[in-house]
């Protein structure tokens, strides 16, 4: 599965896409609000990409997009199907490098397109740490809205975390676009 944007390549992973996907999961910026701890080991990263690379993104469970740029890995999308195949989960990474750079927003714009206008998806909901500010931004301005806030909800790396919940449906994104 191949999802292209005016300068992005979301694509499948593949073998030697494993030494860059490990060195940007072990930025610990980059790996502050996600659930692996740093530093991810290229062994990690080989299993990660063994894994994913045999997924079917149209079945239930985790399918991982590898965000290319100009030729070079600069991050991923993940999505969640949930079992009904109406509705999924959306997480995203991007290396620290190429962040700042609109990617991101690029790159999961283009995945909620195919998973409402291709898919058929009536809701895809996501997320994220509050402390996270730029990520919660993101969300906001693709559409998604603010649905919850769970105090203390996670236990992450060490301590209790909170988490915003947000949520898009297929009728808000059509509503949106131009």
């Amino acid at each position: 599965m191949r999802l292209t944007t005016e300068r992005l390549v979301l694509r499948p992973f593949t073998a030697a896409d494993a030494p860059v996907l490990a060195a940007y999961r072990s930025d610990p910026d980059v790996a502050r609000y996600q659930g692996w701890e740093a530093p991810f080991t290229v062994a990690q990263a080989k299993e990660f990409v063994r894994d994913v690379a045999t997924a079917d993104p149209t079945a239930p469970g985790w399918y991982q997009f590898a965000v290319e740029a100009g030729g070079v890995l600069v991050g991923d999308v993940g999505v969640g199907l949930h079992e009904n195949r109406m509705q999924a989960d959306i997480g995203y990474t991007l290396a620290t490098g190429h962040q700042g750079r609109g990617y991101a927003a690029e790159a999961v714009g283009r995945v909620l397109e195919y998973l409402f206008e291709v898919r058929g998806l009536h809701r895809v909901s996501a997320e994220c740490d509050p402390r996270n500010v730029r990520s919660a931004r993101l969300l906001t301005r693709l559409g998604f809205r603010q649905e919850g806030h769970r105090v203390q909800n996670t236990w992450l790396k060490g301590e209790w975390t909170d988490d915003l919940l947000f949520g898009l449906l297929a009728a808000e994104w059509r509503a949106a676009r131009p």
